[in-house]
C-alpha cells in the first residue's frame, strides 16, 4: 500500500512538471488535421483560461502532493520503527534508530553469519534512508511546482493586458481613456443608485472610470452597492472594470468624511506645519482603508502644489510654502494610500500654487514662471512623489509662460510629454483636471480638448462636457490619421496594466 501511494504521488508530480493534464496534447503526426487546427485555434483564443486554470491546478496539486508525501513518510517511518522493535527484541530501539548506513563487509570481518535479529533491522534502516532521500526529491519537486504556479501568475498578469488590448475595437480603447460622472451616463441628477440606464450607457460607451461626488452619497452601504453594480456592468460590457475615483484629500475637500462618516482630518496646511512623515503616511493609510472599503480604487489626492501666492484657489489645501515640506508630506501620503490598494493622484501639475486666479471660473489662468523657477520649487514635490511610486498625476489647466506654447498644461505636449514624462520620469497614468471647468469648456469643444490632451501625452480625460462627442471625435481623428492608433495603444496599455494590478480585468484569475 505504501509503495502504491508513493507511486501515485510521483506520477502526479511527473504529470504536473511535464505539463500533462493542463492543455490537450496533440500528436505531431496529426498536427495538420482539421481537428488539431481547430483545437489549436481554440486554445489560442482562450489562452488566459488555460493559463489561469493551470495555475490553479498546479497550486492545488502541489499542496495535495506535499500533504500526501508528508503522510506517506510519517506512516512509513512509524511502520519501519515498529518492525525494527518487533523483529529485534534484544536490541534497544535507541541503538538502532541512529544508524545511518550499513558498513560493507570486508575480508577482515568475521566470516560467521550475523545474528538473525540484526538483518531485518539493517534492512529497515536502509529502507528508511531511501524513503528520506526520495522524500527530499519529491519535496524539491513540489517546491518547483509551487514556483511554477507563482511564475504562471506573474506571466498571466503581464500578458493579459496585451491580450486584451489586441482584442479591443478602436472605440473600446478610446472609451477607456475617459472618466465621467454617473450623471453624465444617464442624464439623471443626482444619481444615488444605478440600474438599466447606467448599464445601457456603459454597454454603448464602456468608459474607463467614474468619479463620484458628495451628491452621489447617502450611506456607506448605498455607496458600496452603487459602485459594485456599476463595476459589474463595466465588466459585462467589455471585460474591463472601472477606475472608481473620489476627491478625498482630508480637510475641506473630503466627500466621504462629510457624507459617509469616514475619518475626518484637518486641512493639509495644519499637518504641513508638523512636517512629520509618519503623520502623512497615517493620513494616506487611513483614507485609503476607509475609501477602499467602499469600493473606491483611485483618490484624487494628495495636493502636491507649493503655496507661492496667497491668491491661489487652493489655500489651506496645500501643505506648505516650502517645496521640501510639500515633497515630504505628499510622498508619504502617496505611500499610505497605495499600501491600502488605492491609487494616489498628485495634483495639480505643474503646480497651481503661484496662480493668481481660479481655473474653475476663469476662462484663462496664466502663471508667469520660467522652467528653471518651476524646477526650484513646484517640481520638487512632484519629483519626490513620483519616486515614491504615485500611480496618477493630474495635469491642470493653467498656462505657464515658461513652456512657450500658450496652452493649458493638460493640452500641452511640452508640459505632459517633455516635462512630466521625460524630465520627471513619470510613466504612470496622466489624467486631466475636469474639462468641464471654464478654462477648458469656454475655449474648446469637448472633442478639441480631448484630442489635444491625447496628443500632449495624457492617458485619461476627466469629465468632458460631452463625453460621447469627445470619444467620437477622437475615433474619427485616429481613422483620419490625425492621431495614430499607436498613441492610443500606449495610453490604454498603461490603463490596462494598472487595472490588472488592481484585479479589474474580468478574465483575470484572482
Amino acid at each position: 500500500m505504501k509503495k502504491n501511494n508513493f507511486a501515485a504521488a510521483l506520477l502526479a508530480l511527473s504529470i504536473l512538471l511535464t505539463g500533462c493534464g493542463g492543455t490537450s496534447s496533440h500528436n505531431v503526426n496529426d498536427s495538420t488535421s482539421p481537428a488539431a487546427i481547430e483545437n489549436t485555434e481554440a486554445e489560442i483564443t482562450d489562452i488566459h483560461t488555460i493559463i489561469t486554470s493551470k495555475d490553479h491546478r498546479v497550486t492545488t496539486a502541489a499542496t495535495s502532493a506535499a500533504e500526501a508525501i508528508s503522510s506517506i513518510v510519517t506512516s512509513s517511518t512509524e511502520a519501519a520503527q515498529t518492525e525494527i522493535i518487533t523483529e529485534a527484541p534484544n536490541e534497544q530501539p535507541q541503538t538502532v534508530a541512529p544508524t545511518a548506513e550499513v558498513q560493507p563487509q570486508t575480508a577482515e570481518q568475521p566470516t560467521e553469519e550475523p545474528v538473525n535479529t540484526e538483518a531485518p533491522a539493517q534492512e529497515e534502516v536502509i529502507n528508511i534512508t531511501t524513503t528520506a532521500e526520495t522524500t527530499t526529491t519529491l519535496l524539491t519537486a513540489t517546491t518547483a511546482v509551487t514556483t511554477l504556479a507563482e511564475t504562471t501568475t506573474t506571466i498571466t498578469t503581464s500578458l493579459l493586458p496585451k491580450i486584451l488590448l489586441d482584442s479591443m475595437t478602436l472605440e473600446q480603447k478610446v472609451c477607456q481613456m475617459f472618466m465621467v460622472t454617473p450623471e453624465a451616463l444617464t442624464g439623471i441628477s443626482p444619481m444615488t443608485a444605478v440600474g438599466g440606464g447606467t448599464q445601457k450607457a456603459i454597454a454603448e460607451y464602456p468608459v474607463g472610470g467614474i468619479i463620484y461626488f458628495a451628491q452621489n452619497m447617502t450611506s456607506q452601504e448605498q455607496m458600496k452597492a452603487m459602485i459594485s453594480a456599476t463595476q459589474s456592468y463595466a465588466k459585462e460590457a467589455c471585460g474591463i472594470g472601472l477606475f472608481t475615483a473620489v476627491d478625498e484629500e482630508g480637510g475641506q475637500v473630503a466627500r466621504c468624511a462629510q457624507k459617509l462618516g469616514t475619518t475626518v482630518f484637518n486641512d493639509m496646511a495644519y499637518y504641513g506645519e508638523l512636517n512629520d512623515s509618519k503623520t502623512a503616511y497615517s493620513i494616506g493609510s487611513t483614507i485609503g482603508k476607509d475609501i477602499h472599503a467602499l469600493g473606491f480604487n483611485v483618490d484624487f489626492a494628495p495636493v502636491a502644489d507649493v503655496n507661492l501666492c496667497s491668491a491661489n484657489e487652493l489655500g489651506d489645501r496645500i501643505f506648505s510654502s516650502d517645496p521640501k515640506v510639500v515633497a515630504n508630506m505628499s510622498s508619504y501620503v502617496v505611500k499610505g494610500l497605495q499600501d491600502e490598494g488605492v491609487c494616489a493622484t498628485l495634483k495639480h501639475f505643474p503646480g497651481l500654487g503661484a496662480e493668481n486666479g481660479n481655473t474653475h471660473t476663469y476662462s484663462t489662468v496664466v502663471i508667469d514662471r520660467t522652467v528653471d523657477e518651476l524646477r526650484e520649487a513646484e517640481f520638487i514635490p512632484f519629483k519626490e512623489s513620483i519616486k515614491a511610486g504615485a500611480n496618477f498625476v493630474m495635469v491642470g489647466h493653467q498656462i505657464v509662460t515658461g513652456f512657450g506654447d500658450e496652452l493649458p498644461c493638460d493640452l500641452s505636449y511640452k508640459a505632459v510629454t517633455e516635462i512630466l514624462r521625460k524630465e520627471l520620469g513619470f510613466d504612470g497614468i496622466a489624467i486631466t483636471d475636469s474639462q468641464q471647468m471654464n478654462t477648458i469648456s469656454t475655449v474648446y469643444s469637448s472633442g478639441e480638448a480631448a484630442k489635444l490632451s491625447i496628443k500632449a501625452g495624457v492617458d485619461i480625460i476627466l469629465m468632458p462636457v460631452d463625453y460621447k462627442q469627445a470619444i467620437d471625435d477622437v475615433c474619427k481623428a485616429v481613422r483620419s490619421g490625425e492621431i495614430s492608433e499607436k498613441r492610443i495603444n500606449e495610453s490604454v496599455m498603461r490603463i490596462l496594466r494598472k487595472k490588472s494590478e488592481l484585479g479589474l480585468l474580468k478574465k483575470q484569475h484572482t
